[in-house]
């Protein structure tokens, strides 16, 4: 798998590296991939995937992103991708990505970090308020759980449009709940 990246996007790391060796970075392989470090601390990794090559921003959301380069890729809060197909791309947008990475090691020396949502700010699914309400012990087995675990369940919970599939979803997870597991634990 990693020598078919490597074969794929192997130009277009080579342009990438280019682009990033004059600033003031420690290029190291974690997760297999190249990273981009400043005082040990995580800036930029390259990643090959299937469609495209990325940039990935490890605190990307704190850009301004003024061109409106940057992706959110799934539910991450902080990480943020620009993502490529050609060496021509890269090379026609090296000043931007430099810039984009001055910024990101600027973010990273003042210590910024994107907030966490508290749990306590998430809707709760007035389905899950009406179980709890049914159900003390349930809802005493959902406090218990981690913050995180909690908020993997009211994310998972609320994101369901019809009210039918939000009960559909409480009712599987609740004996997960009671045993303590989080979303996407396993067994």
């Amino acid at each position: 798998m990693e020598m078919a990246y490597r074969e794929r996007w192997g130009a277009e790391i080579a342009k990438m590296r280019q682009v990033l060796a004059r600033l003031a970075m420690t290029e190291e392989c974690k997760w297999g991939k190249p990273t981009y470090t400043v005082e040990g601390k995580n800036i930029v990794i390259m990643q090959g995937l299937k469609e495209y090559f990325a940039l990935g921003f490890f605190q990307g959301a704190l850009l301004k992103d003024p061109q409106k380069l940057l992706v959110q890729l799934g539910h991450v809060r902080a990480g943020r991708v620009m993502k490529f197909t050609s060496v021509e791309e890269i090379t026609a947008k090296a000043a931007t990505i430099r810039a984009y990475v001055r910024e990101a090691i600027a973010v990273e020396k003042a210590g910024l970090r994107v907030e966490w949502k508290k749990t306590s700010d998430m809707p709760i699914p007035e389905e899950l308020t009406e179980r709890f309400r049914k159900d003390p012990r349930f809802k005493r087995a959902f406090d218990a759980l981690t913050p995180g675990r909690q908020r993997s369940y009211l994310y998972h919970f609320a994101a369901a449009k019809r009210a039918a599939t939000r009960v559909a979803r409480i009712e599987k997870a609740v004996p997960a709940i009671f045993e303590g597991r989080g979303l996407l634990d396993r067994r």
